[in-house]
């Protein structure tokens, strides 16, 4: 991510920021020019903020961070231990806690320039940040995305390691941003990303919930755990705004929550700040004609090309954003016809077969169930899916998937999807539950064989859904990333058939 520093560095002394944190002592006035948690991102004049991990500390890669030109460390009691005085350090008991509001105060808070847009929700983030992003686009202004499938500052793109980025790289991204004249930011805010404070620091002027369905528990333990992070979002430490979908019944209990103003949004509820006045979907699944009744009155019409009720969601979510965000109602309303869904949703693949041939991301049972019913309204022949579960992962939500893609799809194929750690066998075993192997329901742990499986199943006017990996170029296996584009994959199945 070299590409995403400021031009002109942001100058602060390491007593500045042993002020800044309350820490007493007597610090150097050693000149720090960034900040970074990631050893392999330092660059020359970095304070560098050493954290525990799973796997090790931070702080065990001193030597490498001062080769490459680290000026300081902030760090634990025990990443002090291993710095060993071989760089000034300010010691504090939780800088994970606190990496965010260093990172902003350095760079002088990036965010409050970028009239800085987050979304969060288990599904539809990324859409709904793309589509937004779209609108702000038409509407000829600057913008940034910060998501799943990458980050962009205007046309230049680039990829992401995480769906919300680390909270030092994330205010470095934002302080590019600013200096490169974004006049508006849009990211997805993960779950974790909330729990772990990674966006610390950071204050956005409107914040957006999609909905909230069974993911993560791997992580957050519960749904009622999964809601609160989610949930603290929704407060004056981190925005001004909520937009908020109350279709969702997560939705409606945040409305109730939350502290800041709120502006409500649904699909058919018209006491709603932003609904549908109207709905017709269009011949050929080419989407809708919709009419969208917005605060203040605001009447926004026009062709929507995306399928699926789930993007009626999303578009609903975006166009009240961009509008809120004081683009011209009359630009969305003729930019609706353009908007695209972003990579990797129900993305289509076409080498000339007769059979409609799809690439989802779907990996939650409500994604996969929607996809799936999207499927089925582009289709009059079979649905052939194709599925598997991701290993170290909430295995909690394996059955209720592996019951959506058998209930949603007349050919369900079984398969392995990152099983990273685990064996592939028992992800799949733990997919198919009592449901048994027969002439519809297919196991092949080889992800390319299931993907060439279901193309041979495929007859003219049916359709082949591969679920799942969407956007995603790499398979992990025992800790090993292999190259593996389910796009890609699908494409050369169908051509090997033809």
């Amino acid at each position: 991510m070299s590409e995403l520093h400021p031009m002109e560095p942001f100058t602060r002394t390491l007593a500045g920021v042993a002020r800044f944190l309350g820490v007493e002592g007597e610090f150097p006035e050693i000149q720090c020019t960034g900040v970074t948690q990631d050893s392999r991102e330092i660059a020359p004049g970095d304070l560098f903020i050493a954290l525990p991990g799973a796997k090790g500390h931070g702080a065990q890669y001193i030597d490498q961070i001062m080769a490459a030109g680290a000026r300081a460390v902030l760090t634990d009691a025990a990443g002090q231990a291993l710095v060993a005085e071989k760089l000034p350090t300010i010691v504090v008991s939780r800088p994970d806690l606190i990496a965010g509001d260093v990172a902003s105060w350095l760079y002088n808070s990036p965010f409050s320039s970028l009239g800085a847009v987050g979304i969060t929700g288990t599904n539809g983030k990324t859409t709904t940040a793309t589509l937004l992003n779209q609108l702000w686009q038409a509407a000829g202004r600057m913008s940034g995305f910060i998501g799943t499938i990458g980050i962009s500052i205007g046309d230049d793109e680039f990829p992401a390691e995480f769906t919300t980025p680390q909270a030092t790289s994330l205010h470095r991204i934002a302080a590019t941003m600013r200096e490169r004249h974004v006049k508006n930011l849009v990211m997805e805010v993960s779950s974790h990303a909330i729990a772990q404070k990674r966006i610390a620091g950071a204050k956005f002027n409107y914040v957006a919930f999609t909905n909230l369905t069974q993911d993560h528990l791997d992580y957050h333990g519960s749904m009622e755990n999964y809601f609160a992070a989610k949930a603290a979002l929704f407060t004056p430490e981190y925005a001004n705004v909520a937009l908020i979908n109350i279709d969702d019944p997560y939705g409606s209990a945040l409305c109730e929550m939350t502290s800041i103003e709120v502006q409500t949004v649904s699909r058919s509820n018209r006491s709603a700040h932003w609904h549908y006045d109207r709905i017709e979907e269009l011949p050929l699944g080419k989407g809708y004609e919709v009419a969208i009744r917005g605060v203040g009155g605001i009447l926004i019409e026009g062709k929507l090309p995306l399928v699926g009720e789930h993007n009626l969601d999303n578009a609903l979510l975006a166009v009240a954003l961009a509008a809120s965000t004081e683009v011209d109602p009359m630009v969305i309303a003729a930019e609706l016809e353009n908007l695209r869904a972003p990579a990797g949703r129900l993305e289509p693949v076409q080498v000339g077969q007769k059979f409609i041939a799809l690439v989802d991301f779907a990996h939650t049972p409500d994604a996969v169930e929607r996809a799936l019913a999207t499927a089925r309204t582009l289709t009059t022949g079979k649905v052939i899916a194709v599925l598997g579960c991701g290993g170290d992962r909430d295995p909690g939500k394996r059955l209720p998937m592996g019951d959506a893609l058998v209930a949603g799809s007349d050919v369900a194929v079984f398969t392995s999807d990152n099983p990273r750690s685990e064996e592939p066998d028992e992800i799949i075993r733990q997919m198919l539950g009592s449901h048994t192997v027969g002439e519809n329901l297919i196991v092949d742990a080889d992800r390319r064989g299931a993907i060439a499986i279901a193309v041979a199943e495929a007859a003219p006017g049916d359709c082949v859904i591969v679920l799942g990996k969407g956007h995603e170029r790499g398979q992990e296996i025992a800790g090993v990333k292999h190259p593996f584009d389910d796009r890609k994959e699908l494409a050369r199945a169908i051509e090997a058939l033809s």
